[in-house]
């Protein structure tokens, strides 16, 4: 994998290798607990958490580490983590694939985002923009054609319960444009489907 985006002094921008395991649960479970979701639920079926994991959802997501595609990218701040993305093939996000609700446009084999994470204390510094193009340059390094996203537009403060979804507004910054609207919503809002055409 071993590929590094730089983005200006001091950002770079990695995939989630499990050498880069501990950067990672630095940035989503600070204390390691195990029940935490470990960014797999809204990636993998309960089952096949368990079937990866033998019970242990960090275990789980460290096999996913392994895999051709590790299941997202992490970004440094002079050389601290401080951002995650779970992106991949949306063929290998199990529960993106079988959604009834968040339904493909076209064929295109796109990559999806389906969880984006800044760690506290480094919010509204702008992690978010260094992460998103971060994770497109990954994608596009494995020949993805386009990158989905499929955030919520809320009319006023977003819960940040559901902040993970990300906003239209930060897929916009990114480059991103609506190119369709699922069935699913998130915090009472429908969420959108955006796109940034790697093509």
């Amino acid at each position: 994998m071993g590929c590094a985006e730089v983005f200006g002094m001091g950002w770079e921008t990695h995939p989630l290798t499990p050498d880069r395991f501990d950067d990672f649960a630095d940035i989503v479970n600070r204390n390691r607990r195990d029940n935490h979701c470990w960014c797999l639920s809204h990636r993998l079926r309960a089952r096949e958490i368990e079937e990866l994991g033998g019970g242990s959802r960090e275990q789980a997501m460290r096999r996913l580490c392994e895999r051709d595609h590790p299941p997202g990218v992490v970004t440094y701040r002079d050389g601290m983590p401080v951002g995650w993305c779970n992106i991949g093939p949306r063929a290998e996000i199990t529960r993106l694939a079988n959604s009834r609700l968040i339904r493909p446009v076209d064929d295109l084999p796109v990559w999806s985002i389906v969880c984006v994470v800044v760690r506290s204390g480094h919010r509204r510094q702008g992690v978010t923009g260094h992460l998103l193009q971060g994770a497109v340059d990954y994608a596009a390094s494995h020949g993805a054609p386009a990158v989905e996203a499929h955030p919520v537009d809320p009319p006023g403060r977003m819960d940040v319960t559901m902040a993970f979804v990300g906003t239209k507004s930060m897929f916009d910054a990114a480059g991103f444009t609506v190119v369709g609207s699922t069935d699913a919503v998130a915090s009472r809002m429908p969420r959108l489907i955006m796109r940034r055409d790697l093509r």
